[in-house]
């Protein structure tokens, strides 16, 4: 099967939307439920949901570890680079109609690993798609391995390794999962050793977890930006430090509301960080579980709040220069912004 024989696998339009980066998305969590029934009928895979709709109805959740549990379920249907590859141009061809002009996007080796998915199949199959993404949609790429954190340090350690052992096309590295109970120290080794490869190095950290597992994680893993990170809000001198320093937060509004951090999108910190001088960034984190993708953030984000063009400028500003880009496509994608704002005033 092709990708375009796959369902949703049409064209979006494209209408002159913000430029952008996006800096917090986890491939996995993009597989859309048509997606996920097409590439179960291709693998001969039998599904738990009796139709779409049922598995759809699935999509409510009560906190991080309930979207957890239909996050890896769904993971299944992954088996051969091409499923990595279809669901990776999925996310490409629908970020470029959000407006996305640079994605750094997450996956989860170990999670492929551990169902018997040779570690090669996952990564190349994600990376296929990427190495033809700035020609085909116009978004330039990096890959980043986000680490179990619910797993063992010496899982994550052992995979490492062996992605390094094969020159894996990956920028840098990354901790997700199960935040609670799972604190950065746990992973001090993980990050020295990927500080000593020279990847770049981020964290999910204040999600769900205290504002000490932000600080942890700037201390303890040297991380150069933090994902979600909102519960840093609860702590006065660390709010003063990340402003200060201007440590990148990607946080995902509409992913705080649907696993229950926040009440609603009015009680969402995000006007407050901004206020207090913090370098935020909006992102989509699993857009097809969370009710939208970046663009459904920012348009969410107006309607609410009444974000204007200097908001939405200074938010996509941010995302371009906190992400790990070249000097000369960061620049040119700033560009790209100002005119942006020059056409909309």
């Amino acid at each position: 099967m092709t990708f375009s024989a796959i369902p949703g696998a049409s064209d979006a339009p494209a209408p002159a939307m913000l430029p952008k980066a996006e800096l917090h998305l986890h491939i996995e969590g993009t597989l859309e439920p048509e997606l996920i029934f097409a590439l179960a009928q291709r693998n001969g895979i039998e599904l738990p949901y009796a139709d779409l709709a049922e598995l759809r109805a699935r999509y409510e959740f009560t906190d991080l570890q309930s979207f957890l549990d239909l996050y890896y379920a769904n993971m299944a249907v992954l088996r051969t680079e091409e499923d990595f590859a279809d669901m990776t141009r999925a996310y490409l061809r629908r970020a470029a109609a959000a407006g996305v002009r640079h994605a750094e996007i997450m996956m989860d080796p170990q999670a492929h690993v551990a169902r018997g998915v040779p570690l090669a199949t996952a990564i190349n199959g994600v990376a296929s798609a990427l190495a033809a993404s700035e020609a085909e949609f116009g978004i330039s790429t990096g890959l980043i391995a986000a680490f179990l954190r619910d797993l063992s340090e010496e899982s994550a350690l052992s995979v490492l390794e062996e992605l390094l052992g094969m020159d894996a096309p990956i920028i840098g590295i990354g901790l997700d999962s199960a935040e609670v109970g799972n604190p950065p120290s746990k992973f001090v080794r993980l990050y020295d050793r990927a500080r000593a490869a020279g990847l770049r190095l981020i964290a999910h950290a204040g999600e769900e977890g205290p504002a000490s597992y932000v600080t942890d994680a700037l201390d303890l893993l040297g991380v150069e930006r933090i994902d979600h990170g909102i519960r840093c809000m609860e702590d006065t001198a660390l709010v003063s430090r990340m402003s200060a320093e201007q440590v990148p937060l990607t946080v995902c509004p509409l992913s705080n509301v649907r696993l229950r951090a926040v009440d609603t999108l009015a009680d969402h910190p995000l006007p407050a960080m901004l206020a207090a001088g913090l370098n935020v960034c909006v992102n989509s984190d699993d857009p097809a579980y969370f009710g939208g993708h970046v663009d459904d953030n920012f348009a969410q984000l107006e309607a609410v709040f009444g974000f204007g063009t200097a908001e939405l400028e200074r938010l996509a500003g941010n995302s371009i220069r906190s992400s790990f880009i070249g000097l000369e496509r960061r620049t040119a994608l700033l560009a790209e912004l100002a005119e942006w704002v020059r056409a909309r005033d």
